[in-house]
């Protein structure tokens, strides 16, 4: 079901959130979808995000993924309000080896206070996907506090 932005500057507000994230510039993630109630992140591989078996690190993929469910459930927030995250899981189905991680998040459900949204985390290699792991999100919307405004 496709969801109507309550912000018609939705995407550059996503995008100008998303340039300012130190972590995302930490882990060379790259916004490379944005559309409402969906993003994904690409991680290009790197050995400082790897752990010890070579493969990319739980919690490289993790912060991918969880940023891709908050910017899409952000995608849908009215101007002033952000997303902060309450509560996730995540299921580690492979490893992650790969030239890349592309994490998918999607709104499941938008709503006033809590929205709910899944996301799916692919290595990539060769332009073919691997499924290495899924995750259940819930994100809360902030408004009224200057300091959680994206």
């Amino acid at each position: 079901m496709p969801f109507e932005p309550k912000d018609p500057a939705w995407e550059a507000r996503v995008r100008a959130s998303f340039a300012r994230q130190k972590m995302m510039e930490t882990i060379g993630a790259v916004l490379e979808r944005v559309a409402p109630g969906e993003v994904d992140v690409r991680v290009p591989f790197r050995a400082a995000i790897s752990q010890h078996h070579g493969f990319i690190h739980a919690g490289a993929i993790t912060t991918a993924v969880d940023t891709a469910c908050g910017y899409a459930a952000l995608s849908l927030m009215p101007a002033g309000a952000g997303v902060l995250s309450i509560e996730f899981k995540v299921s580690l189905i492979s490893p992650g080896k790969g030239e890349a991680i592309l994490a998918r998040g999607r709104v499941v459900k938008p709503g006033r206070n809590v929205t709910f949204c899944q996301g799916e985390v692919f290595a990539v290699e060769g332009g073919a996907e691997r499924l290495v792991a899924t995750m259940s999100a819930t994100m809360m919307v902030v408004q009224g506090r200057p300091d959680v405004v994206d």
